[in-house]
């Protein structure tokens, strides 16, 4: 088990030193990879969204598929189509991979294709597998799909529906770095643009499924277990909370998100160099697990309350068991 965290440790490292102020960011991909999950990114521009999900697939040598999501994108455009081609003369329809065909996947600013488009990845996201004029074909092993959102630009996108958003393990929130975090990406950018040599950190993928078998052998006690469902039926049951809980909440969780909350609390435990899951590693991943799973009501909108703040404030009324 230390070997296969020393590697994962080592992929986490070499983002930090690529992705530089973003290492909440660089986490929940580690978390994502370890999960087998899906990643939702969403900040604003130059908030090195997808330098994040680049430096991944370099330090694992994984392929890339990237897909700059548009209005007039097809569903062919991601999974693929058949063409005929001549063969000897004969003409043989053969089935032409899209770039969902990778390891990685990024799907730049999901949220600017409409919904035939995004539903073009729901059964690679879920299944992964791609199905195509009825033959179906599977997906690398190592697979994840990398979403990006721009928040500041709404105008001309098409929202990802609920059962969509639903297939992301986390959704991560960026925002801009800070002061000296920025005078470091300043500095990052000059060394790169200065010819030098420099030996990347590579980590096999081998690396990567092993560490999954540990993951799933971290253990989650019967009162962490309880505590992390009573965190996600708190969002479906708010009326028994005090304060303004019952007023902020419309629509809870699904049990993915129980699910979800289980396997990266223990890939969190992972990370942190513990075989058992404790309360501050579900603390520390339910803001990434539940904030896209929530639908806020009407009130809370308009007093401009944010997932944020009721997970905030459903981690300060649910009692571990």
């Amino acid at each position: 088990m230390e070997t296969t965290r020393n590697a994962v440790n080592a992929v986490i490292e070499a983002m930090n030193r690529s992705v530089i102020g973003q290492e909440a960011v660089t986490e929940a991909l580690a978390i994502a990879l370890l999960c087998n999950g899906n990643l939702m990114l969403e900040g604003y521009p130059g908030t090195a969204k997808t330098r994040s999900i680049k430096t991944l697939a370099q330090v694992l040598e994984a392929s890339l598929g990237r897909i700059q999501f548009t209005p007039d994108l097809l569903p062919s455009d991601v999974t693929g189509t058949e063409v005929y081609q001549d063969v000897a003369g004969q003409q043989t329809l053969t089935f032409q991979q899209g770039p969902i065909f990778n390891n990685l996947v990024l799907a730049d600013e999901i949220n600017r294709a409409p919904a035939k488009v995004q539903a073009a990845l729901l059964e690679a996201m879920e299944e992964r597998q791609v199905t195509v004029a009825g033959k179906t074909y599977p997906l690398p092993p190592l697979f994840m799909v990398l979403a990006t959102q721009n928040p500041i630009e709404q105008e001309g996108t098409y929202p990802l529906p609920e059962a969509q958003m639903d297939r992301f393990l986390m959704k991560v929130n960026l925002d801009y770095p800070d002061g000296d975090a920025e005078l470091g990406i300043v500095r990052l950018v000059h060394g790169e643009e200065s010819p030098s040599e420099s030996s990347a950190t590579v980590v096999p993928q081998d690396q990567v499924f092993a560490a999954r078998d540990a993951v799933r052998q971290v253990h989650a006690s019967d009162n962490v277990e309880r505590y992390m469902v009573d965190i996600v039926m708190a969002t479906r049951a708010p009326g028994g909370f005090e304060g303004e809980l019952p007023h902020w909440i419309e629509i809870g969780s699904s049990p993915r998100a129980s699910i979800s909350l289980h396997r990266a609390a223990r890939a969190r435990a992972f990370l942190q160099g513990r075989d058992f899951v404790d309360p501050d590693d579900v603390r520390a991943v339910a803001h990434g697990v539940l904030r896209h799973r929530l639908i806020l009501s009407y009130d809370a909108l308009a007093d401009n309350i944010t997932p944020d703040q009721v997970i905030d404030e459903i981690l300060r009324q649910v009692a571990v068991a």
